[in-house]
């Protein structure tokens, strides 16, 4: 499904934002039945309340929208997204300018996502016509579109092979190299990748994409668990309804590929996506077994549900030989961090403090929440059993977002970050709607430039 965007002779219909501090002075510059049409519907410029202003023939000539309080908009994302509701046709934005503008353009475009894969007949909706330099907020709104498609994507249909077609197609139509090593040829350079996925018929696989040929080395690492079972330390049945966005660290980091392929940043990319389905079968891993990982260290395996870190230890291992100046990890890799933040924060480590300035001022402007936790030195104890270097599962269950990132920093290239994201929104909310839906990658997108002196 391409963007909801309107042909460029499209003749469109104003929409048009009205905060509520801002109504009474808006209304006396109407004509006096606009103004009694609205106030018999009751409009009250609240935040997303939409109304449609008929014209003299009955048909609607315009359409307002509540652009609320200050109070409401620091409160709500995203809350002119309602605008996605409007009827079928071609609109354009009137009454914000700047970031305001840039939100509604954003909430526009991401509110009217719908995943059709599986459904018969064309999706009809409004269509917007983008503002004047707008056009990147339009590729920021197709990296997300391809995320959220990515994740929303039942196991089945999204397999490590069809993981594999999805990252060559973005490879064929950004310009990007794409090579992949799997099944077998895992098992002596990513050992970990290949054990994680033993356990099922579907071959686990590295992919490696690399696009630019100038400016700084950025090195994107995405987990592609497809589906997780939990392994032999299987999960209970209602733990795995949304197994299939385990895969949801791949997905991001390939809509911010995209993205940054599309506007063409001066940056040499690589992303490194290792896959895997987490299986039950005479073949998996057992509670117990010892790895040994792509960077020599040995890794006792206490939890077989705790495999994601093993897969992306490979893979970081990898990218750590290539000697990158930054490194992003992104993966949907513990409970424990939507405890500490929920579905809404996506929480990010990192040892530069100049690095976590960049990401969390850039992810305010991007309206894309991130929030640092601590690569807390002194759990690193919790993450060294007895007979190994390391172990996937510390016993006791405290700070698990934390050790799992400990564990992942001691593969890890020097300038690192990395981000436990959820993948997954539970409920409609403004600009996104219920589903599988990216976190993070705006605010990378948008601290690039001062992460990388671009």
């Amino acid at each position: 499904m391409d963007l909801p965007l309107s042909p460029a002779d499209a003749t469109t219909r104003p929409l048009i934002a009205v905060p509520a501090e801002g109504l009474a002075d808006w209304l006396q510059t109407q004509d006096a039945a606009t103004r009694a049409w609205l106030d018999g519907t009751g409009f009250a410029a609240a935040l997303g309340d939409v109304r449609l202003v008929p014209g003299p023939d009955g048909a609607p000539a315009f359409a307002v929208i509540g652009h609320g309080t200050a109070a409401a908009r620091r409160r709500t994302r995203f809350g002119l997204a309602a605008a996605a509701r409007l009827p079928a046709g071609d609109w354009h934005i009137e009454g914000l300018d700047g970031p305001d503008l840039e939100e509604a353009v954003l909430a526009f475009l991401l509110g009217r996502y719908r995943f059709t894969r599986y459904k018969r007949g064309p999706v009809e909706g409004p269509r917007l016509k983008l503002p004047a330099g707008a056009d990147r907020l339009a590729a920021l709104a197709r990296g997300e579109w391809l995320t959220r498609d990515l994740i929303n994507t039942p196991a089945a249909d999204m397999g490590p092979e069809e993981l594999e077609a999805a990252t060559q197609d973005l490879a064929t139509r950004c310009g990007a190299a794409l090579a992949v090593t799997k099944g077998d040829g895992l098992r002596d350079g990513f050992p970990m990748i290949h054990a994680v996925g033993a356990g099922s018929d579907r071959a686990p696989r590295l992919l490696d994409l690399t696009w630019g040929t100038t400016g700084p080395h950025l090195t994107l690492v995405g987990k592609g668990i497809v589906f997780d079972t939990g392994g032999l330390d299987l999960k209970p049945a209602a733990s795995m309804l949304l197994m299939k966005k385990d895969m949801g660290g791949a997905a991001t980091v390939l809509g911010l590929a995209q993205m940054i392929m599309e506007l063409a940043l001066p940056v040499r990319l690589r992303v490194l996506i290792p896959v895997a389905e987490n299986a039950v079968s005479g073949r998996a891993m057992r509670p117990g077994d010892i790895l040994t990982s792509r960077k020599g260290l040995t890794v006792e395996v206490n939890n077989t549900d705790a495999e994601g870190r093993l897969v992306l230890a490979d893979a970081l291992a990898l990218a750590a030989e290539g000697a990158p100046d930054l490194t992003i990890s992104m993966a949907t890799l513990t409970g424990a961090a939507r405890v500490a933040v929920g579905p809404d924060l996506a929480p990010f480590f990192t040892d530069n403090d100049a690095d976590a300035a960049a990401l969390q001022t850039a992810a305010a402007t991007a309206f894309d929440p991130v929030w640092r936790m601590p690569f807390w030195q002194p759990y690193e104890a919790m993450i060294e059993p007895a007979i190994a270097d390391l172990d996937n599962a510390p016993a006791g269950g405290m700070a698990g977002a934390i050790t799992a990132a400990l564990f992942l920093r001691r593969f890890a290239p020097e300038r690192y970050v990395h981000f436990d994201i959820y993948g997954h929104q539970p409920t409609d909310a403004p600009g996104r709607p219920k589903g599988g839906s990216g976190q993070g990658a705006r605010a990378i997108l948008a601290a690039l430039p001062g992460l990388l002196d671009i």
